[in-house]
């Protein structure tokens, strides 16, 4: 019987995936060290590389490379996001059918897509599953066993192609991965499924009506198939020989049904039916074997059917006399349909293993990312709301110059908090501290915005490049613009520029305070015996070291002690809560397929901040009834001691420095922060430099590839056919005195050349001028004798033969027997050599010379 068809597989190139991918770990999951994947990245390239090598394999090892292949890009789907926008990998595959014609560069298609690669890759899985069931042994069970399982499962993989390539691809695909090409070979496959099950019935000797059913059905696929195949806009692109073997194949089927029904006919008495489906079979038959031509396979059948049909005849004769009914009449032969799609699995391997199981899948990361943003936004506002209260309670207590007034009522010494917090800041280097800092804050922020400068002039130099190829090519330009494809990046890039413009601001705003409190930090920062001395000196106010108002104040300044505590442990609460999200979104995405980020996380963050956000109020409620009581109890302090000038003067200073120590550490907790946040934010812009200048580099090379490709395009373009020539231009050599200069080298002529003399032009290399031979021809010719003078070149005198060596300038020429007189123009035959004649040839015989 015919042979089986199998479908040719894509050609593809090899691709890095080790940069890219390495470069989008180091950025994206800042949790992962990229070194861990380093190995599982080349693991990654190698798999891709045995896949391209062991495709040419018709082999079950080699469908499991490619399964292996596939399912690793199912399952780095959702961890790396393979597109034109985010990871740059271009995937360059070739039509299955291109068998590398000259016009073969239209049937290649190139896209920086995941998803494309996966649509080529299952096209190329199924045609391997064709090839594995057209090589097996057909004569056994086992092979046509295995035959129809690969046909039918690469039946449904072309199918579900069907379905998905242009969602999937999103541009006009290669021929063969059009839905109507899918749509045809998965029908090839479902008929050629049938036909193994059909040879696996005849083979088991089942019973002849169901063989038939088998067969028929077997007919009817190949009849769809040959019908989706013969479609207009994909007739063209099959081998030669598909479509006749597969008409043959639907008409001898269809034969081979009404054969083993011919049995049950028989079997049943019905001789007439019997002959008639006989000879119905015979003629579709012959329809077979005149489809196939030299591929009809089905000799055996055809002899079968032939005998049975003579011995059919021979019996009804002499023996039944049935009458043999018109095949019309008869009842149609039912079908068995067991060949079906088997459906697309999730996983081809059986022992596939992620190389990146660590990594959680890009949706999951980015709902921790999220969830870190919305628990970073709480524990900022909570903190936040903490570090306002207890600066609001310092700055009120700085006013009232509390404990510092209450301390040393004597008005000689320095207060203790006074010298306690002094001491404090020059452990932590005072001023001299600060200045540095303010001093390394304008660097780091100009080497911040020069690489942002630098990023975005690249993405713009590009994009200008970019629109100026374009306009001159207009659509013959067909990559995606850089706009498109820029505007996540140049997003990114305005992102950071307004939060870099939001840092100056701020930087601003901490110099001004600076400033104003630079006095006071500078004398904290001193000994303490120019600490003394610079305190002014105030009369002894002790009768008001016992007063109940002094104890008061004492006592509420101890409470504000206790509320600074509290506060830095509800503060270290917040910072430390710790979550496991993972699992959570993982347990949720299973279910639901999507991730609800925001009422996962909300909930998890309201059941573990709700007590401490009331700890936060509640501790800012006790600090304002702390705060106007103190206010009360100052004023009455201050009532008790307004009679002592000096006193006033000496807690203006204390004041001052109380607050400059607040401001002090104020300002170091912001410049400490505004350095780290300049450090932190460099690898961030540093990174997406990266990103833009690989963007860049791969995009020149795009340029390259599509200049060189529109080069040869132009090159090959022929050009218009030239004006026709006219008339005048055909007409007779021109005379000597309009004759153009002649030049005996140059690129090859119209008419061969003369041996021994210049060349004759003819103005618009027509039609050469009477009695010229035409070029190839062989012939010689002869101009008239004398020869027309060319321009540049003195005619010679007509008595005058330099090849003539009896004849002397002015003689006349000899005459010789036979010779009539006469010069010009004369016809009698030429005893010495013709100038215009190679010597060694007869007249008019001598090859034709090639002038290059």
């Amino acid at each position: 019987m015919a042979s089986f068809l199998a479908v040719p597989l894509k050609k593809t190139y090899d691709v890095d995936f080790v940069k890219p991918l390495r470069r989008f770990i180091q950025e994206t999951y800042s949790q992962a060290d990229p070194d861990e994947y380093n190995q599982a990245l080349n693991d990654f390239n190698k798999l891709r590389n045995s896949m391209i090598t062991k495709s040419v394999d018709k082999h079950e090892s080699a469908l499991e490379v490619l399964n292996r292949y596939y399912d690793q890009l199912v399952a780095i789907e959702g961890k790396f996001p393979i597109t034109e926008n985010q990871i740059r990998v271009q995937f360059k595959w070739r039509d299955g059918f291109d068998e590398g014609s000259f016009l073969a560069g239209k049937r290649t298609l190139a896209i920086a897509s995941a998803m494309y690669e996966k649509v080529c890759m299952l096209f190329n899985i199924a045609a391997l599953q064709s090839q594995i069931a057209a090589v097996q042994n057909h004569d056994s069970d086992e092979g046509l066993k295995c035959a129809a399982k690969y046909f039918q499962q690469s039946c449904g993989i072309f199918g579900h192609l069907k379905d998905i390539v242009m969602s999937h691809i999103q541009q006009d695909p290669t021929p063969d991965l059009s839905p109507d090409t899918l749509n045809a070979l998965s029908a090839l496959m479902l008929a050629q499924a049938q036909e193994s099950i059909y040879k696996k019935c005849a083979s088991d000797r089942m019973k002849e009506s169901m063989v038939a059913k088998v067969a028929f059905q077997c007919s009817e696929l190949y009849a769809d198939a040959m019908k989706l195949m013969q479609l207009h806009s994909i007739k063209e692109l099959w081998p030669k020989d598909w479509l006749p073997c597969v008409a043959m194949k639907q008409a001898a089927y269809h034969a081979l049904a009404e054969f083993n029904q011919s049995v049950v006919s028989q079997q049943t008495k019905s001789y007439g039916e019997e002959i008639s489906r006989l000879q119905h079979a015979l003629e579709l038959m012959n329809a077979a074997q005149s489809r196939g031509g030299v591929n009809f396979n089905f000799k055996n059948e055809l002899a079968k059917i032939q005998r049975a049909l003579q011995n059919a005849k021979k019996d009804n004769d002499f023996i039944y006399h049935d009458k043999v009914p018109d095949i019309k009449t008869l009842p149609v032969i039912g079908r068995a349909t067991i060949a079906k799609p088997t459906p697309v699995p999730s996983t081809f391997s059986s022992n596939f293993t992620d190389l990146f199981e660590k990594l959680v899948p890009l949706a999951v990361h980015d709902a921790l990312t999220s969830f870190e943003n919305r628990k970073s936004q709480i524990v900022n506002m909570e903190i936040g709301r903490l570090r306002e209260a207890t600066q609001l309670m310092n700055s009120v207590m700085a006013s009232l110059n509390l404990p510092a007034s209450i301390e040393d009522l004597s008005g000689q010494k320095v207060p203790q908090s006074v010298l306690d917090k002094a001491t404090q800041l020059q452990e932590l280097q005072g001023i001299t501290y600060l200045e540095k800092l303010m001093q390394d804050l304008p660097q780091l922020l100009a080497r911040n915005q020069e690489i942002l400068d630098e990023s975005m002039k690249m993405l713009d130099d590009e994009e200008k490049s970019d629109r100026q190829l374009r306009d001159q090519f207009k659509e013959r330009w067909t990559r995606t613009g850089s706009e498109t494809l820029t505007k996540p990046m140049r997003e990114e890039g305005m992102k950071y520029g307004s939060i870099l413009q939001n840092a100056t601001h701020a930087d601003k705003v901490v110099q001004e305070k600076y400033n104003k409190h630079r006095n006071a930090i500078a004398l904290l920062s001193k000994p303490l015996k120019e600490l003394e001395s610079s305190l002014p000196q105030a009369s002894a106010e002790g009768g008001l070291q016992n007063s109940q108002v002094v104890k008061e104040l004492r006592s509420l300044c101890d409470e504000v002690e206790t509320i600074k505590a509290e506060r830095d442990a509800i503060e270290a609460s917040i910072k430390d809560a710790t979550f496991d999200m993972a699992p959570k979104f993982f347990a949720v995405m299973a279910g639901d397929g999507l991730i609800p980020e925001e009422a996962v996380s909300m909930s998890e963050l309201d059941r573990v901040y709700s007590p401490l956000r009331e700890q936060v109020s509640e501790s800012i409620h006790r600090q304002e009834s702390i705060l106007a009581r103190m206010q009360n109890a100052n004023t009455e302090f201050c009532n008790a001691k307004s009679s002592n000038q000096s006193a006033a003067q000496r807690d203006t200073v204390l004041k001052d420095l109380a607050a400059g120590f607040d401001m002090f550490m104020e300002l170091k907790g912001n410049l400490e922060e505004g350095t780290k946040f300049y450090n932190d934010l460099t690898p961030l812009l540093v990174r997406l430099q990266g990103k833009i200048s690989d963007f860049c580099f791969a995009r020149k090379t795009e340029k390259d590839e599509l200049m060189a490709d529109l080069q040869k395009s132009i090159v090959n373009t022929p050009s218009q056919a030239p004006p026709v020539t006219p008339r005048y231009q055909g007409g007779p050599p021109p005379s000597a005195a309009s004759a153009p200069p002649v030049s005996s080298t140059g690129p090859s002529l119209p008419y061969p050349m003369q041996p021994g003399g210049p060349v004759q032009q003819y103005p618009g290399y027509g039609t050469p001028p009477q009695g010229v031979p035409p070029a190839g021809s062989g012939a010689s010719w002869s101009a008239p004798y004398p020869q027309p003078a060319y321009q540049g070149q003195m005619p010679m005198p007509a008595s005058y033969n330099p090849y003539n060596p009896y004849m002397s300038y002015g003689q006349p020429p000899p005459q010789y027997p036979g010779q009539q007189p006469g010069y010009a123009g004369q016809q009698a035959p030429y005893p010495y050599p013709n100038p215009n004649q190679p010597q060694g040839y007869p007249n008019q015989q001598y090859p034709q010379q090639q002038w290059r």
